[in-house]
């Protein structure tokens, strides 16, 4: 008896993704990135973010008595406390923006792969320094607040700022290189081979599509909305009441006291920052959400999962993009309640990414096979 056996093949399918190859390491970063960077948000929005609106305004009721009672060094300890909570804030803010920023950049670069032309081995090397920055470099900017200067070799700069510009130098050595990569195709001037992800057609690709191209607009009409509507008369109000401050700190109604007209201005004050800052976070996110199910729709062909898993995770995707937004709008009028909406909005957008996640891990490498290619063999 002997045994014998053959493949045979038919034309390759386009739209490689090998297990360990750049375009793959590109995707999962840049999906891990978009999960971790609203992980971040959220928590961010539920322990942070209302303690430290809270803790300001006190901080500048407490500054406000402080000059006008003309306790110079009391004045100057508040706004410092007002300082560090504004950099405890802007820090969490920084890491979660940039992190979802280096997750567009690794998913726009797994989109143009076929226009890259470079070796397995250097494109491979190139996808792990840009996913290395891009989580090293959030990092570090949420420990700049924490660690300070502790043990700093410079002056004016900790370790935490250290090791984000150096992540940040290691984004810019990999986008040179993808961008050498672009060039060299460019010099080739061959065109490339058709790619899966340009030919999916699925429901999920096309409603994520869809949802996430409305989702831009409606996020640039609201812009253009706010800008024209509010943003110049709330930059006047912004400078009227801390005008209204700043004369009654002059004022001396008693001991222990603030004048009633500092005291209406401050809560307008607080008022106009919370109204300002609900109208450009609603703004930012339908945007940012849009761009990632935008994105995701690329990727529909290589997230393996049951088609109606994958229908699934795209209308919570969209639907948590839209509810976040329009929750977000609603704070300054229906308070917390309307916080809590905006986090299980969050808690959607998140549980859908780390499903499709779970299906790009779970990928075989089916679209690499040859098409129709199959072993043939026999034994006699």
């Amino acid at each position: 008896m002997s045994s014998s056996a053959h493949t045979v093949e038919l034309p390759v399918v386009p739209g490689a993704f090998p297990r360990f190859g750049a375009r793959r390491l590109l995707v999962l970063g840049g999906l891990a990135l978009f999960l971790g960077g609203t992980i971040l948000g959220d928590v961010f929005a539920v322990f942070v973010l209302h303690p430290n609106a809270d803790r300001i305004g006190q901080a500048l009721v407490a500054a406000t008595a402080a000059v006008r009672q003309h306790r110079a060094e009391d004045a100057g300890q508040n706004f410092m406390t007002i300082g560090g909570f504004l950099e405890n804030r802007g820090t969490k803010v920084d890491a979660h923006a940039h992190m979802i920023g280096f997750g567009y950049l690794a998913m726009l670069l797994a989109i143009l792969f076929p226009w890259i032309r470079l070796s397995d081995a250097a494109s491979r090397k190139l996808a792990t320094l840009l996913i290395t920055g891009g989580v090293l470099l959030p990092v570090g900017v949420f420990a700049i607040h924490y660690v300070g200067l502790a043990y700093s070799p410079l002056e004016s700069i900790g370790w935490a700022s250290i090791i984000a510009d150096g992540a940040g130098l290691l984004v810019v050595v990999a986008c040179a290189g993808f961008l050498a990569g672009f060039w060299r195709q460019w010099r080739a001037a061959e065109p490339p081979a058709e790619d899966e992800i340009f030919r999916d057609r699925s429901w999920a690709g096309r409603v994520l599509m869809a949802g996430g191209t409305l989702l831009i607009l409606a996020g640039f009409l609201h812009g253009a909305w706010y800008a024209a509507i509010d943003l110049y008369s709330q930059e006047q109000q912004d400078h009227d009441l801390l005008a209204t401050m700043a004369d009654s700190a002059s004022l001396d109604p008693g001991p222990g006291l603030i004048p009633e007209r500092a005291g209406a201005a401050l809560y307008a004050y607080g008022a106009l920052q919370a109204d300002h800052a609900v109208k450009i976070a609603a703004h930012s996110h339908i945007i940012e959400f849009g761009l990632i199910a935008l994105m995701a729709g690329f990727f529909q062909p290589f997230v393996f999962l049951r088609e109606s898993w994958k229908r699934r995770w795209a209308v919570v995707l969209l639907l948590g993009s839209v509810i976040l937004p329009i929750a977000v709008l609603l704070e300054t009028r229906f308070g917390l309640a309307a916080g809590g909406v905006a986090d299980a909005g969050g808690v959607f957008v998140i549980a859908a990414l780390a499903g499709m996640l779970a299906g790009v891990l779970r990928y075989t490498g089916r679209l690499d096979a040859p098409a129709g290619s199959f072993a043939v063999g026999g034994r006699g």
